[in-house]
């Protein structure tokens, strides 16, 4: 079978700060990450491929710099990498990032299984990998924990409210992926990302993908970010000491200062 995982490069949340004239992301200086659910869905296909001698491409969409998520990608095990990159990308929301993503799928060739984070740690959207889904036409099983193949069955693991449910699908089928309160990434040595440096990678344009332009970035795209800007500072808690009963009337007397409760 063949495994294709899609991945994005994010900042680094600890160091994202917004611009307070402009409400828009300061990125310049911004380090850059793969988005640890991707992370979380890239080790789960080299465990397919470990198991079952299976075929893993990774598929990003990005400015250039994005070519070290999927030199990252290849470092660690997966066989091949493309990197949808052009300018007529840029301002694509969720829809128009999806649609891009199923032409790279497309131009890849047979995809088994393709696996995806249940979301990026920018948008916290997780709509992409079910927009590739729809833009494909295929199956899909989201928010899975672990993944495996039985012959032609595609078994995942999906997280539900108070446990899981295991479910069976045929290729071929999306699966996004949450991550497991144990789980450790791993990251390639220097040698592994040299030795990656010999696979095959690719940088697609949309022309190369067959994309249409009415469906790319911001002119292709239903939705539109207007401002981004943080929540408006909150005053600090205030903390009491004392028995239960002294607490409890502090509280209620806090609780008529600012008018929650009646004199």
């Amino acid at each position: 079978m063949n495994i294709v995982v899609l991945v994005k490069q994010v900042p680094d949340t600890t160091e994202v700060k917004i611009n307070p004239e402009t409400g828009t992301l300061i990125r310049a200086g911004v380090p850059s990450i793969i988005n640890p659910y991707d992370h979380f869905a890239l080790d789960a296909a080299l465990e397919l491929k470990k198991k079952h001698d299976f075929k893993v491409t990774i598929v990003s969409m990005g400015p250039p710099q994005a070519k070290s998520v999927v030199q990252m990608a290849m470092a660690l095990g997966a066989d091949e990498g493309v990197l949808l990159s052009d300018m007529a990308f840029a301002g694509s929301d969720t829809w128009a990032t999806a649609y891009a993503l199923a032409q790279g799928v497309k131009k890849v060739g047979k995809a088994d299984i393709i696996l995806a984070g249940m979301q990026a740690i920018d948008g916290d959207t997780a709509q992409t990998g079910p927009g590739v889904a729809q833009q494909l036409g295929m199956p899909q099983i989201t928010f899975c924990e672990h993944v495996d193949v039985d012959g032609r069955r595609v078994i995942a693991r999906k997280q539900i409210d108070g446990g899981y449910e295991v479910l069976e699908a045929r290729p071929p089928v999306l699966i996004t992926m949450v991550m497991t309160k144990d789980y450790t990434p791993r990251y390639p040595s220097f040698m592994d990302v040299h030795a990656s440096l010999k696979k095959p990678f690719h940088v697609w344009s949309a022309a190369d993908v067959g994309a249409e332009a009415q469906y790319l970035g911001l002119k292709g795209s239903p939705t539109q970010v207007n401002k981004i800007y943080p929540p408006p500072q909150r005053e600090k808690a205030a903390m009491f000491a004392g028995s239960g009963q002294e607490n409890a009337e502090k509280i209620l007397e806090l609780m008529r200062r600012e008018h929650f409760l009646g004199e």
